[in-house]
């Protein structure tokens, strides 16, 4: 049994419900990310819009930078940051949070980050890829590999660095005695 072109009911390409599915789950989950208030759930809701946002590289013909999303983001960064937040977080804090009553000023700068994005998406003039034919997208792609892996190495390997850094500063906060010298 083969599939439709569209979907019957919606007139949709395959693809672009495919595409509205996993944009509508990444807004999703990044909102559930800034707006709840446990953070150990903020940070599941992060590994699910990184997950979404690897899904939406798949659909743009872009499997590497999808795979190193999924290596680098959800396996790297989202379980460090949930290491470092289980490690650090005290149990007998305040349950309210300092951010909260900032959320006014957070909407308004996010309405305005929002409205230059869309003025600079449609004021830019975006180049056509389509034509390009397979040997092409390789050796763009070769290209790019070969630029962020012989030009831009020590900056990766310094926020390494820094992020091992910060999970040994987090390892050594959480394990210090109480009372103690700060």
């Amino acid at each position: 049994m083969t599939l439709p072109q569209t979907i019957p009911l919606l007139g949709l390409g395959w693809d672009d419900a495919l595409f509205l599915g996993l944009a509508g789950a990444m807004l999703l989950f990044a909102l559930m990310v800034v707006s709840m208030r446990d953070i150990i759930r903020c940070g599941v809701a992060m590994i699910v819009a990184f997950g979404a946002l690897a899904g939406l590289y798949v659909l743009a013909n872009a499997p590497v930078v999808a795979a190193a999303q999924v290596l680098i983001y959800i396996g790297a960064i989202s379980v460090l940051i949930l290491f470092a937040i289980m490690l650090t977080q005290s149990k007998i804090g305040t349950t309210a949070l300092v951010f909260q009553t900032q959320a006014r000023w957070a909407a308004l700068a996010a309405g305005i980050l929002a409205i230059l994005l869309v003025l600079t998406v449609t004021a830019t003039s975006w180049p056509a890829a389509a034509g390009l034919d397979e040997a092409q997208k390789t050796r763009l792609a070769h290209d790019l590999a070969t630029t962020m892996f012989k030009s831009y190495v020590l900056p990766f390997e310094v926020v390494s660095v820094l992020l091992l850094a910060a999970v040994i500063g987090g390892v050594f906060i959480a394990k210090r005695e109480h009372g103690g010298e700060d």
